[in-house]
């Protein structure tokens, strides 16, 4: 009697041990985007010269480093389109993965806090962000496209809000061997199609767990709950690719101290001002290219 209670206990004890190690570890995400779907998707009409300069697909790789109480998200530096060999850099960045480019996301599960970190005119910032449901993404098309009444473009999309359905579903599937639901973002917008009035209908699909305990997204605004491990758009997605269950340091997932805090409204009102700047500036080229002398 005495043994199988120690035996027991020993399996008792790798059980909860085994359980712990599940709260920290590494997950390894991958994004495959194709522009020129992407583009079109939106309504944009490409011309076939500009296609055949464009890659055929873009792929950045991602990593989610996640411990008892913080999580960190951020690109790994190599990304890779099929149109330059596969090296490092491939020449251009979709905003795939947590928000995309070169931002960095923090969690703090106490709170529920998410911060995203990145560089601008040589300063790191820090600003305060949330997970949500947003009409709008990150990729340029997908759920919900931008406003962009550009005359070459064949969808002309009416500045009206979308309506956004979210439809979940009973369909499961393991990814990293870890249990994920599916939840499908739907979103209707107003749009002229030739000059024809018609509802634009595309779809987003979220695959979810709860197995992990704690809410995240590769990309903050396309999130409804748990956490996402694969987001799927026309023209591509994100994926988790791998999960390593090791210890991860409170360093590797706590934003850094010294970047200058920043609100939304500051940001955007930077990123403006930049944009004018910009367009001043080349407005000013031009001119002189024109003058004669």
């Amino acid at each position: 009697m005495k043994r199988i209670f120690i035996a027991f206990l020993s399996v008792l004890a790798f059980t909860v041990n085994a359980q712990a190690q599940k709260k920290s570890g590494a997950i390894q995400f991958e994004t495959i985007i194709d522009p020129i779907a992407v583009a079109e998707a939106s309504g944009r009409q490409i011309p076939e010269q500009m296609k055949a300069r464009m890659p055929k697909s873009i792929k950045s790789n991602y990593e989610l480093l996640y411990n008892a109480t913080n999580a960190s998200y951020m690109p790994v530096t190599e990304t890779e389109d099929s149109n330059s060999g596969g090296g490092p850099g491939g020449g251009m960045r979709f905003g795939g993965g947590f928000g995309g480019g070169n931002k960095e996301y923090y969690y703090t599960f106490a709170d529920q806090k998410l911060v995203e970190v990145f560089d601008l005119m040589d300063t790191t910032y820090v600003m305060p962000t949330k997970l949500a449901l947003a009409s709008i993404n990150q990729f340029g098309g997908g759920n919900g496209v931008r406003n962009s009444n550009q005359n070459n473009n064949a969808v002309q999309f009416l500045d009206v809000p979308p309506v956004v359905d979210i439809i979940k579903s009973d369909e499961t599937k393991k990814i990293v061997n870890l249990d994920c639901k599916k939840v499908t973002i739907r979103t209707t917008r107003k749009a002229k199609v030739l000059d024809m009035d018609k509802d634009v209908v595309d779809e987003t699909v979220l695959w979810y767990t709860n197995d992990l305990g704690f809410n995240f997204s590769p990309m903050p605004n396309l999130w409804t709950e748990g956490a996402v491990l694969a987001i799927e758009i026309k023209g591509g997605g994100t994926t988790a690719k791998s999960i390593e269950y090791r210890n991860v340091s409170n360093k590797d997932v706590t934003a850094p101290k010294k970047a200058t805090a920043i609100t939304l409204e500051q940001y955007q009102a930077k990123q403006a001002a930049m944009m004018a700047r910009f367009r001043n500036n080349n407005g000013n080229r031009q001119g002189a290219t024109g003058r004669v002398n």
